[in-house]
């Protein structure tokens, strides 16, 4: 899902913002650090290690209030 975007967010119509794009998020337990991953990647992970898939949102309609 994060990949067919790049860094194009989706556009808003009638005024309204555009959407979030997405992102992949590796969180290394042994560490706690949190490694931002590109659309596409290889990476090891150890047991404990979570992935975190955020998906784009949807542009707006209308202009903000």
């Amino acid at each position: 899902v994060t990949q067919r975007r790049g860094p194009y967010p989706p556009y808003g119509l009638e005024g309204g913002e555009p959407g979030a794009l997405g992102e992949n998020l590796l969180h290394r337990s042994a560490t706690g650090q949190t490694q931002r991953l590109g659309s596409l990647a290889q990476v090891r992970v150890a047991a404990g290690d979570v992935l975190e898939l955020r998906t784009p949102g949807g542009g707006g309609w209308g202009a903000p209030e």
